[in-house]
């Protein structure tokens, strides 16, 4: 035995609203993260509450990266589209595109020096630990490779 099928209009009462939004956001995101383990899709899932809270779901360590892959797509879906367009404004597109792209390289860069992690989550701060575990792993097997060669 069902429920009924749930009107959909404004909830006018906001606590009541409140406590929907979080039932319904906690459901959303299980949905997410079933979609991508059944399915292994890439996703990430944004949502903004009207408090003004940011709620964020990605199945990369960072959400940054699944938007970057969907402007690259949009993108080159744009480009299929305007082959009609100006040269000059596809190289003003591209330009700007190439220059968020290296804004997000260079805020990256800053992160893995230390700086600026203000702008990072908890998640971001994980991944970014992760980064750098690795990174570390990486440079004393190299190490330990040239001491041995230097040793034999």
């Amino acid at each position: 035995m069902g429920r009924g099928r749930v009107e959909l209009k404004r909830i006018e009462n906001k606590i009541n609203r409140q406590v929907t939004f979080s039932k319904r956001r906690s459901g959303l995101f299980k949905k997410a993260r079933e979609i991508s383990l059944l399915c292994d899709a890439e996703l990430a899932l944004i949502v903004f509450s009207t408090r003004p809270k940011l709620f964020e779901y990605s199945t990369q360590p960072s959400t940054e990266r699944i938007l970057e892959r969907y402007e690259r797509y949009s993108y080159a879906e744009r480009q299929v589209g305007t082959n009609d367009q100006a040269p000059n404004e596809n190289w003003a597109t591209e330009h700007q595109k190439l220059k968020a792209r290296m804004e997000v390289l260079q805020r990256n860069q800053r992160n893995c020096m230390g700086e600026e992690l203000e702008s990072l989550n908890l998640r971001g701060l994980q991944s970014l630990e992760q980064q750098l575990d690795s990174a570390l792993k990486h440079i004393r097997s190299r190490k330990v490779k040239l001491c041995n060669l230097e040793c034999f």
